[in-house]
């Protein structure tokens, strides 16, 4: 886990915009839990699932490739917001085949859903060719992924996210005010945008 982080924290140091940022953790994602795909879907405003990002299907399905709320087992993750551990992830009842992604060739199947604060953003995924049960440090790697990718999300680094997928920047802030009589106060603060 040590060596995924470490790279996660240089590709969100570097320069570049958003997108780059999301191609790069899927291409090291990939690479570090040795599977053939990893993918990011995004939630949008309607419920459905947007492919943001992938290593391993067909590049044409990003922007493109959508699943409805619920749908397949990647929106089952988003629906219910757990890691989905496929071993044959295409013989399940649930699975959503999409052939503009080229997905038909893999298997198995992690899906980890992208939380903040219990808000759905999206789902991490990685897949590969052959019949596997992920491990819990796998899921684990991926979950403390998703959590990165979360926090890029939020800081509305991914500008095509910014218009049309369900991100809230709602955070607590410290307000320092000028000190008319000593002690403790409680109240409302109300920030007006300068004129």
């Amino acid at each position: 886990m040590r060596v995924i982080m470490r790279r996660l924290r240089e590709i969100m140091g570097e320069q570049g915009d958003g997108q780059s940022r999301l191609d790069k953790i899927v291409r090291h994602v990939a690479g570090v839990m040795v599977a053939e795909v990893c993918s990011i879907y995004l939630k949008r405003r309607d419920g459905s699932l947007e492919l943001f990002a992938t290593e391993g299907l067909n590049a044409a399905a990003v922007h493109t490739t959508r699943l409805k709320r619920g749908e397949g087992l990647v929106g089952r993750c988003a629906e219910l917001a757990v890691p989905v551990n496929e071993p044959d992830a295409q013989s399940h009842p649930a699975f959503s085949y999409r052939p503009e992604t080229g997905e038909d060739i893999y298997h198995s199947l992690l899906a980890v859903p992208i939380l903040r604060s219990g808000q759905m953003l999206g789902v991490l995924v990685v897949q590969n060719h052959a019949f596997k049960e992920y491990s819990d440090d796998d899921v684990e790697t991926l979950q403390a992924t998703a959590m990165v990718v979360a926090e890029h999300l939020v800081s509305g680094a991914v500008a095509n996210a910014e218009a049309d997928v369900e991100i809230s920047r709602s955070m607590v802030a410290v307000i320092q005010g000028d000190v008319l009589s000593e002690g403790i106060a409680l109240g409302h603060v109300v920030l007006h945008e300068p004129r």
